[in-house]
């Protein structure tokens, strides 16, 4: 039930958790709070940038139900399809993603889903996802989408175990898979690449789900896949359990991650680049943490999933469904739905240009800094330095690397320079 405030309780005490969280306004009118999650504190730090990589404006996606007929109820399988398509495409919740398009309108489209045959397995692995969206290729199955804006969602059934293994678990049946998350944890500089692969998970430790791509021929093929998140009969968690029904947890898982493969799309790459910072010419939006948009809202409120996973009430009024809320720069923080965008296409451009200079100042002083190594002695500590700024073979000696610093520096400021004079 929600009330007016009328009381005094200390920042972050329970009792103020209590009444926050049953607060609004007489006759149950929607809260429409800048950062619904309340007691998550605006981080700026956490704020997306965009890379120059590729996002996709216009989604297509459709679900792959794994396992056969026998493992899912028809009913799990309509209520996932209906509520997933609902929120992804619902213009409120939009309104918060738009931000990252500069301000213009984004579109979803859903295909009917399909149950893929074979048996349910037990474990699923990266490796078992990119082998099976191979195999749906090569069998001509995928040839009616546009592949470049298209994401294909492969649920997994009740009981199936997930992990971020690279290798296949499974034999190949003609049509069972898995797979891993894309988005990475290292905090760096943003002239570097911050994606980097994860250590190996899996759903019984938290992991839900994650996206990434596999090249096939000429084409890219984009994925995600999920767990069925539930609470086993031994009382354990598998994947990320946060409603009061498997079906809610699987749609906010993939409410997530294809919010995360539109802003993006291209993460894989750039995660096989190591750590090589030319790989961060892959990446579309990702904050200097290695976030992407549905991740910092989560490691925020730890074990309090209820902050940021919840129904939400659709524009038209009809129902609920149930998300994740993803991270929106102009609040620094989890945000819900909202009437209007934040961003107009003026400050998207602003944006842009700022980021692209911090790079670049970012790059002038990891150059300063090795160079300055260099000259007091400390060969080692520069050569670290130098390994993140250059690919290619290194450079033999100390003449020739201060020579290659300081024409890198040189370059650097010169783009400086013209980036503010365009700014």
């Amino acid at each position: 039930m929600q009330r007016p405030i009328n009381v005094a309780t200390g920042k972050g005490s329970s009792a103020e958790r209590f009444f926050r969280e049953r607060g609004g306004l007489p006759g149950g009118e929607e809260k429409e709070p800048e950062v619904i999650a309340p007691g998550v504190r605006p981080r700026p730090r956490h704020d997306l940038r965009f890379h120059g990589g590729k996002t996709i404006g216009d989604l297509t996606y459709t679900n792959f139900y794994v396992g056969g007929s026998s493992s899912w109820h028809q009913k799990d399988i309509k209520n996932i399809d209906q509520s997933l398509a609902a929120a992804i495409s619902d213009p409120h919740l939009n309104n918060v993603m738009v931000q990252y398009f500069q301000g213009q309108p984004i579109t979803t489209t859903f295909k009917p889903s399909q149950i893929l045959s074979g048996s349910k397995p037990s474990t699923f692995s990266q490796g078992d996802v990119e082998h099976l969206i191979t195999q749906l290729h090569s069998q001509g199955r995928l040839a009616s989408f546009d592949l470049s804006s298209t994401v294909f969602n492969f649920m997994l059934p009740s009981g199936t175990v997930l992990n971020t293994n690279t290798a296949p678990t499974q034999k190949s049946s003609g049509a069972e898979p898995a797979a891993r998350e894309s988005a990475a944890l290292a905090k760096v500089d943003s002239t570097e690449n911050p994606a980097h692969p994860e250590e190996e998970a899996s759903s019984l430790a938290g992991l839900g789900g994650y996206h990434g791509s596999v090249h096939v021929a000429n084409d890219t093929l984009y994925y995600a896949v999920g767990v069925f998140s539930e609470t086993q009969p031994n009382g354990h968690d598998n994947g990320i359990v946060a409603f009061d029904h498997p079906w809610k947890n699987v749609v906010a898982t993939f409410y997530h991650e294809l919010n995360e493969a539109r802003t993006d799309p291209d993460v894989e790459d750039a995660i096989k680049a190591g750590n090589d910072p030319n790989g961060a010419r892959f990446l579309g939006w990702m904050s200097r943490q290695g976030e992407e948009c549905g991740d910092f809202p989560m490691a925020e409120v730890g074990p309090r999933l209820d902050l940021v996973m919840q129904e939400v009430l659709l524009t038209d009024g009809s129902r609920t469904v149930p998300v994740q809320l993803q991270y929106s720069n102009s609040v620094h923080g989890p945000e819900g739905p909202i009437a209007a965008p934040h961003i107009t296409h003026a400050r998207a451009r602003r944006l842009r240009r700022l980021h692209k200079q911090q790079a670049l100042h970012a790059r002038q002083l990891r150059l300063r800094r090795a160079l300055h190594a260099l000259r007091q002695g400390r060969v080692h500590l520069a050569r670290q330095i130098e390994a993140k700024l250059f690919r290619g073979p290194k450079v033999i000696g100390l003449t020739a690397r201060r020579r290659r610093l300081k024409r890198a520096l040189r370059i650097a400021a010169k783009r400086a320079r013209i980036k503010s004079r365009s700014g």
